[in-house]
């Protein structure tokens, strides 16, 4: 509903403050710096859930007891492998184009494969919502694979021993990763899943409100989520740091110094510094306390203190000019570099994460729908007439 005003209609920029539905899928409390999965606080799903369970409470409402775990997981193993088409299109694109081009790229592939792309019934997008969080590790790590050889190589084939973050992680790097590794890993995962209805998520809903398929609802998403201002901001957390540069010689305390003076200096210049603020909370993300553990835990593992010293550095800096604090996109960011990930893999990870969401709410858009179509309003020309008509 638009309020009116005496001067017409009340304008809510990026539609501030407007609550466009319902949901029933999570729930972001600003008041009690919360998140809800389904009704379950996100720390404690982090703290002990596979990505696997956590999808499926996305998708049901409810944590899978330990049979339909079981066949989650044996789904999820089944449908690893990186599709011949989907290779060969993403071989096709120039290794000069963003990742989120080619994860782009191979969403519609799929979609264009799959011979249930335009069965709108809860089964099949439940079926396709499955097959995409399977597929697309092997697409994200062919990528990251791909541009490091400068073009077509050999992917590193799925093992069907190891879970959905091991795998990952074993597709993309060709070794097994230490269990200090794999769970920074899931935890980011199981945070980066479902935050409502942010930019992506609302693309998503946008998408399938019209009755469109899946697919097209998640290649829309991952348009919305490439910007910088949503999740984009985790690349760019990393190029803040590489500007600042990264030196391994320099101790933690060091390193401290030396952002603070950079963030003073940036913010003396009123350059924006992505990582910092957020539009739901205004106390602080509180997806950060936990990715802050696990940042913590590869600066340990990888004996790298140098980046925490950056870390903290610009965040006591940040907080004391502005009084603004971190979003899970700042230690998300150094957390992936430490990893091993290159810094434009970074959103197609978030990618990784969020199919879970994006398809949560596609189902329960389809479910009660009505066509999404704001209205706007016109401060253009006076109506005129064309010369000579």
């Amino acid at each position: 509903m638009t309020t009116e005003t005496t001067s017409g209609p009340e304008i809510r920029k990026g539609l501030n403050g407007v609550v466009a539905d319902t949901t029933a899928i999570s729930k972001v409390n600003p008041e009690t710096n919360s998140l809800l999965y389904r009704g379950y606080p996100v720390p404690q799903l982090a703290a002990t859930q596979s990505i696997e369970a956590v999808a499926h409470l996305l998708w049901t409402g409810e944590l899978p007891d330990e049979q339909e775990l079981a066949q989650a997981v044996a789904h999820e193993r089944s449908h690893r492998d990186l599709v011949p088409q989907v290779r060969a299109a993403m071989d096709s694109l120039p290794t000069t184009c963003h990742p989120m081009d080619a994860v782009r790229t191979a969403v519609s592939v799929l979609g264009a494969l799959d011979p249930r792309a335009q069965d709108s019934s809860r089964e099949a997008e439940l079926e396709k919502a499955r097959q995409l969080f399977a597929r697309l590790p092997a697409v994200i790590a062919y990528e990251q694979r791909r541009r490091r050889a400068g073009g077509p190589t050999e992917p590193i084939p799925p093992r069907d021993d190891l879970d959905y973050s091991q795998n990952f992680l074993w597709m993309t790097f060709g070794e097994e990763a230490a269990a200090e590794v794999v769970d920074a890993f899931r935890i980011s995962m199981v945070l980066y899943a479902e935050h409502s209805f942010n930019a992506s998520t609302f693309t998503a809903r946008v998408i399938t409100s019209t009755l469109s398929d899946l697919h097209s609802a998640v290649a829309g998403a991952i348009g919305a989520l490439k910007g910088p201002l949503h999740g984009g901001a985790n690349e760019a957390v990393m190029h803040t740091f590489d500007e600042l540069g990264i030196r391994p010689e320099e101790s933690e305390a060091e390193a401290k110094e030396r952002a603070k003076t950079w963030m003073e200096d940036a913010l003396a210049q009123k350059k924006k510094v992505m990582g910092f603020g957020h539009r739901v909370y205004k106390h602080g993300d509180s997806r950060v306390p936990m990715m802050k553990q696990a940042m913590d835990a590869m600066i340990a593992h990888f004996d790298r203190h140098e980046i925490l010293g950056l870390y903290n550095g610009l965040e006591q800096a940040m907080d004391e000019a502005k009084g603004i604090k971190p979003n899970l996109d700042y230690p998300a960011g150094p957390t992936y570099h430490l990893m091993g990930f290159d810094t434009e893999l970074f959103t197609p990870l978030f990618i990784a994460a969020r199919i879970t969401g994006w398809t949560a709410h596609v189902m329960e858009q389809r479910a009660e729908n009505a066509l999404i179509r704001p209205l706007s309003e016109y401060v253009g020309p006076d109506e005129r007439q064309v010369p000579g008509a």
